[in-house]
Formats: C-alpha cells, sequence, structure tokens
C-alpha cells in the first residue's frame, strides 16, 4: 500500500436506535444505524405490523379522480 493516500482504519461503535452497540472496524469514528440484527425481524422471528392497508387506501383515495383516458401521448 502506498503511504499517505488510505484512510485511517481503527475500531470504533456502531450504535442502533434499540440501543445495541457494536464494536466494529471502520474508517469513520461513529456510526449510527436504525436496524440491526439484534431488532431486525428476520433475525428475531418477530414480524413487525406495517401499515400496508393505510398506505394503500390514501393512494386509491388520492388518485381516485385520476382519469386513464385524459393522458396526452
Amino acid at each position: 500500500m502506498k503511504e499517505g493516500i488510505h484512510p485511517k482504519y481503527e475500531q470504533t461503535t456502531a450504535a442502533c436506535a434499540c440501543g445495541n452497540v457494536i464494536n466494529v472496524g471502520s474508517t469513520r469514528e461513529e456510526i449510527k444505524v436504525e436496524i440491526c440484527s439484534n431488532c431486525h425481524p428476520f433475525f428475531t422471528g418477530k414480524q413487525k405490523l406495517v401499515d400496508t392497508a393505510g398506505r394503500i387506501d390514501r393512494f386509491r383515495k388520492k388518485f381516485a379522480s385520476f382519469d386513464a383516458k385524459n393522458i396526452s401521448k
């Protein structure tokens, strides 16, 4: 490796929004993440309820007056 062109690699901590702290190696001093293996549904086996029905209803209400025939090509 050439000297002086690579960032300094050091041990740091990655903090999750759930409170879990993981020691990792990185070029950054501090890492903050929203989800980690401690709280991710794939690793925990617990599913979080996602409000997809509410999203679909809002989308349909927003575009209820839209008419596909009015599209100019």
